[in-house]
């Protein structure tokens, strides 16, 4: 029979591959002073690379954890494609490829999300609630953000929707049902990686609103006008929140497997 799951794998690792000369190619207009561009470049090649590498690793680890590995090479594999695209807008335009951004997120949270279920049902402890839950929260917390930062609805009404649906999001991690899930029944291994994760979501998400507040209070003129150093902070800070992380949400989702797998 067909392992799907390795024939994926190897579907997505062969990709990213293939896109590395093709992004190279398109980098010809970098300009050496464009940290912007720079940010944009780097976090696109270190993506492909962890997606290689997540990819490859679901051959090390037990069945039951493929699966978390697999979406935490989609995260990234998705990703990578838009900040090459993103990189692209930006160089070609220095405008804000906010259209781009959201895209990706949209598909890459709430996989990031469901990361926290996987690692749960991979121990026996996870259920249907702990998924929606997880799932409505990061639409509430993305949807108003993009809307705001699009100019369909007042930006401070969008950035507080989209921090209550965080907050949201923080309590089932830490108090609600998957807290204690993980808290009472998780292995040390999974145990340990689940707590990062989560301070992960709460410390490493946090850059996210610091860009948002760069890009739309801090730097804006007397007419309340966003000047070019709001886009340039605000893609800086979100560029390095994803390299953060996407990438360093992965890894733990990695080290968890590997321990366990070693045990069993």
């Amino acid at each position: 029979m067909i392992d799907v799951k390795k024939s994926l794998s190897r579907f997505l690792t062969a990709s990213a591959l293939i896109i590395l000369p093709t992004a190279a190619l398109a980098a010809a207009d970098l300009k050496s002073d464009d940290f912007v561009g720079i940010s944009f470049w780097l976090v696109s090649m270190a993506l492909a690379a962890a997606t290689v590498f997540f990819l490859w690793e679901t051959q090390s680890v037990s069945g039951k954890w493929k699966t978390s590995l697999v979406v935490s090479g989609l995260v990234t594999f998705i990703a990578a494609f838009h900040y090459f695209y993103m990189r692209d807008v930006w160089i070609a335009t220095g405008e804000t490829p906010t259209v781009y951004r959201y895209i990706d997120w949209l598909l890459t949270v709430p996989l990031l999300m469901i990361e926290f279920y996987l690692i749960l049902r991979a121990i026996g402890v996870a259920t249907a609630g702990i998924f929606w839950r997880l799932l409505i929260g990061t639409l509430v917390m993305l949807v108003p953000g993009y809307l705001g930062e699009a100019g369909y609805i007042n930006i401070t009404l969008g950035f507080v929707i989209g921090m209550l649906g965080w907050f949201y999001i923080l309590w089932e991690i830490f108090a609600g049902e998957a807290g204690k899930a993980a808290e009472q029944k998780a292995p040390p291994a999974v145990k340990s990686a689940y707590n990062a994760m989560r301070w992960i979501v709460t410390v490493g998400w946090a850059i996210y609103p610091l860009g948002y507040v760069f890009g739309y209070y801090v730097f804006v003129d007397a007419a309340g006008v966003t000047t070019p150093a709001a886009s340039q902070s605000l893609n800086i800070i979100y560029n390095f929140a994803d390299f953060v992380n996407k990438i360093a949400f992965g890894l733990l989702i990695w080290y968890a497997a590997t321990s366990d797998s070693k045990q069993t």
